[in-house]
Order: C-alpha cells, then sequence, then structure tokens
C-alpha cells in the first residue's frame, strides 16, 4: 500500500482505524475502539471505526469527532500543515505533543518545500 500521510501529518496507512476500515475487519475495529477508549479515556464504539483518510480523493472520512485540522487544511486548501503559511500553529502543536511520528512526517515535507 502507497504511503498516505493525512492533513495532521498521520501515516493514514500504518494507522489502525485506516488498517480496520481498508480490511473491512470488524474484530480490528473492536480492538482499537477498545485500546482508544482506554487511551483517551472515552468511550468508542467499534462502528466509530471507519476511516478511508481524510485527503481528497480517498473517500468519504469519518471519524470520531470533527476534525478541526482537517477542517482547517480544507479551508487554508492545503495538502497538509507542512504547507501552511502559519506551520506549526497552536493547534497543531498541541496534537502533536501526542502524535510524535505525526509531527516528524510533516518536519520531512517542511524541510523539502521551497523557501
Amino acid at each position: 500500500m502507497k504511503k498516505i500521510v493525512a492533513v495532521c501529518g498521520i501515516t493514514c496507512t500504518e494507522c489502525p482505524a485506516f488498517i480496520a476500515t481498508q480490511k473491512n475487519d470488524d474484530s480490528k475495529r473492536r480492538q482499537v475502539a477498545e485500546e482508544w477508549s482506554k487511551a483517551y479515556n472515552n468511550e468508542i464504539k467499534p462502528e466509530q471505526i471507519n476511516c478511508n483518510g481524510c485527503l481528497p480523493g480517498l473517500g468519504i472520512h469519518q471519524q470520531l469527532h470533527t476534525c478541526e485540522i482537517k477542517k482547517c487544511g480544507i479551508e487554508r486548501k492545503i495538502q497538509n500543515c507542512a504547507h501552511c503559511i502559519d506551520y506549526k500553529c497552536e493547534r497543531l502543536s498541541r496534537f502533536l505533543e501526542n502524535v510524535p511520528d505525526a509531527g516528524r512526517n510533516l518536519e520531512e515535507i517542511h524541510k523539502q518545500l521551497p523557501k
């Protein structure tokens, strides 16, 4: 599977919700819901674990809550946050504290952009 990086920098193709959706694997959805419920101290149901990625052309993206980072990226018409004039805004910085791999992805992309 080709590597897909979301607006926020998460590698979709490594995300358990994305993988469960692509494989249509209900047991994996249950496992992810249980793990995320504990990790985020919030009840997450297996039927909420459905994601085709948030980039245009990947299909419908359903997620547990409205993603403000995705919404911002769409409004600004950017591929991901690394392309944003306000890179790293406060919202993104707070998110990346919990998802350092996403931050590394965005840093790599940002370094390759023309200055």
